[in-house]
């Protein structure tokens, strides 16, 4: 069995991108403006400060915002779908490490 993804070190870079360092020593710029949407993401959407805000959670080993929004990092490392796009068939596939 892999190990599970952690990310270990985060860089906002310009919209919605962020550059992410993972555990088994990949990095890559990933879009997450398609992985999120309304509610506690809303104000990661609309304000850069906050969406700039973000950090690393050591213990959960993802990304986090100081409002409580994380991703979890299987979906950031290997480019999958977030539980919500799964149950409601929204496609994401666009979605890309860019």
């Amino acid at each position: 069995m892999s190990e599970v993804a952690r990310v270990t070190k985060v860089e906002p870079r310009t919209g919605h991108i962020l550059h992410l360092w993972f555990a088994d020593g990949v990095d890559k710029d990933v879009d997450i403006r398609p992985l999120i949407r309304g509610g506690i993401f809303q104000s990661i959407i609309d304000d850069e400060t906050m969406f700039r805000a973000v950090t690393i959670d050591e213990e959960l080993g993802t990304i986090v915002w100081p409002n409580g929004a994380d991703l979890d990092p299987e979906v950031l490392r290997h480019d999958l779908k977030p539980a919500w796009a799964e149950e409601s068939g929204v496609n994401v596939t666009d979605r890309r490490a860019v």
